[in-house]
């Protein structure tokens, strides 16, 4: 019998060794000093949401998406990313940069206004396909906002990787095969970033009005899940019924990109009842499941950039997965960025150890058992009673836990054996402390700083967007910085006008060229 995937890493020198490629997307609504979304467009200072390269806008024109470029270390990206949070908040004006994942106060769709990115076809497409988002699932759950990890390998650890499991494919096909490998231990062990991470177990009162729910009253303008994690990633946040049917397959790259193209080509009735126009407008792309790929909801995506006006799947299947995406991330409304050193070194041993551990393909009854366990860790993450399946057993949620992070510390003790530091080893304790002493779970903390305070999700919330505002403005920008970020604003304005003039196309036109893609 030959040795084991982590053996094979273990026989790695750190010559070997070049590290992580590591990026994020934070997500954060605008917010009026009231607690109120915001309903002013997008500060022209921050340049154009359709082409600047850091400074975006996700479903709603509210809701901003800080982007950092690829970085190598995690101190260079939460940098990047600071960085970024500090020039948006001296364009804010009277508004905040909401720090929870569940939205501050709303008042129902019409409040929430849906992101404009100006008249070229390509802007017209994102805008069209938020509508699209509106009438399919409502305006509410798109107001929710969280970041995303994005996480890849150098092609200097893939050469070494491919040569010890002594594979004679493409490196490209080898890759993609890879990181599949990676996502299906990543369905199988996700539960765990839930429990460790979830960070929203209230909500405001203004969420949920006049719709059914099982969580209990914490304050007059606020709801809460007694033992919930993350009430984003539940039944109220990010869910529907027609992608509930869909059964995407992650076990490898073509049954992936094949059954995301069945959904993108299956009409659904209740969606073609509703049309893609009213009037001369087009309120969605398709009457499809899914009209585009990123329609599709998961905790975990393979991704590769794309070329203008490629579609994900396109990218995907011409030239294979270049990262992994991880999605389930609420914000960390104690952290300035949303995000925390010790939680980035953590996912990267996680993700990495999802790698380096056998990962059979995942049949269909496995599925519904994968996806019972994170809902059930969603839902009950804090309950002393919680058991999880493993398949051959029930185990208590904080012994299953305890056992994942037991596994990581011999591979925390190589990677920091070959930097000389204490960096993933900290990572890992800082984790351990929170199952050995629940209160100390971000959801658990959450509630207990509202209770303290004696305030409710929006109040709380809102005190928390202004300590941190004040930080980031006094913490203020060197002069060099600030020009660099000016100029980039200026430049996405003058690209935003180039593709406007360069048009040539109808909407209609370009959206039939688009389609039949």
């Amino acid at each position: 019998m030959g040795a084991s995937r982590q053996q094979l890493f273990h026989q790695f020198t750190a010559g070997q060794w070049d590290g992580f490629r590591k990026g994020v997307e934070k997500e954060g609504l605008r917010v009026d000093r009231n607690g109120f979304i915001a309903q002013t467009p997008h500060p022209e200072a921050l340049g154009s949401a359709l082409t600047h390269p850091r400074i975006t806008t996700d479903y709603s024109e509210s809701l901003l998406e800080l982007i950092t470029p690829v970085c190598r270390s995690t101190t260079e990206m939460l940098a990047a990313l600071r960085e970024t949070h500090r020039f948006v908040q001296m364009h804010l004006g009277d508004e905040v940069f909401w720090p929870a994942s569940m939205p501050c106060e709303l008042d129902g769709d019409a409040s929430i206004p849906i992101a404009r990115y100006g008249r070229s076809n390509i802007g017209q497409l994102k805008h069209v396909y938020r509508q699209g988002l509106a009438v399919r699932y409502g305006r509410m759950m798109q107001s929710i906002a969280g970041a995303h990890y994005n996480l890849s390998l150098p092609d200097s650890f893939w050469t070494v990787w491919q040569s010890a499991l002594e594979d004679q494919q493409a490196l490209q096909d080898f890759k993609s095969e890879q990181y599949f490998w990676l996502v299906r231990n990543f369905r199988r062990r996700s539960w765990l970033l839930m429990l460790l991470f979830g960070a929203s177990p209230a909500l405001d009162a203004s969420f949920v009005e006049g719709v059914s729910h099982d969580l209990a009253r914490l304050r007059s303008d606020t709801w809460y899940g007694a033992d919930a994690t993350s009430l984003r990633m539940g039944d109220l946040g990010y869910h529907n019924n027609a992608q509930a049917s869909l059964n995407i397959c992650f076990n490898e790259l073509k049954t992936y990109t094949d059954t995301l193209a069945r959904a993108i080509h299956t009409p659904w009735p209740a969606y073609q009842e509703i049309g893609t126009r009213r009037g001369n407008q087009f309120i969605q792309i398709n009457t499809s499941i899914l009209q585009i790929e990123n329609e599709y909801y998961s905790a975990i995506r393979p991704k590769r950039t794309t070329q203008r006006e490629e579609k994900p799947i396109q990218a995907l299947q011409a030239r294979g997965v270049e990262y992994i995406e991880v999605r389930c991330l609420d914000l960390d409304p104690f952290s300035a960025i949303g995000v925390t050193a010790e939680q980035v070194d953590f996912l990267d041993l996680f993700l990495l150890d999802c790698l380096l551990s056998d990962s059979p393909t995942i049949p269909d009854s496995e599925c519904d058992r994968l996806d019972e366990n994170y809902n059930q860790v969603i839902k009950r993450g804090r309950a002393r009673s919680l058991m999880l399946s493993t398949g051959q057993e029930s185990i208590a949620l904080m012994d299953a836990a305890s056992r994942q992070l037991e596994r990581l510390g011999a591979l925390a003790d190589q990677l920091d054996g070959w930097s000389g530091s204490d960096t993933y080893r900290k990572a890992l304790a800082a984790q351990q402390a929170k199952l050995d002493n629940p209160q100390r779970l971000p959801s658990a903390s959450v509630l207990a700083a509202m209770n303290s305070a004696g305030q409710g999700h929006r109040e709380w919330t809102l005190s928390m967007s202004l300590k941190h505002q004040e930080t980031l403005l006094e913490e203020g920008m060197s002069a060099e910085s600030k020009r660099s970020f000016e100029a980039m604003s200026r430049q996405s304005l003058d690209d935003q006008r180039e593709l406007e003039a360069a048009d040539t196309q109808t909407f209609e036109a370009f959206l039939a060229d688009y389609l039949e893609q």
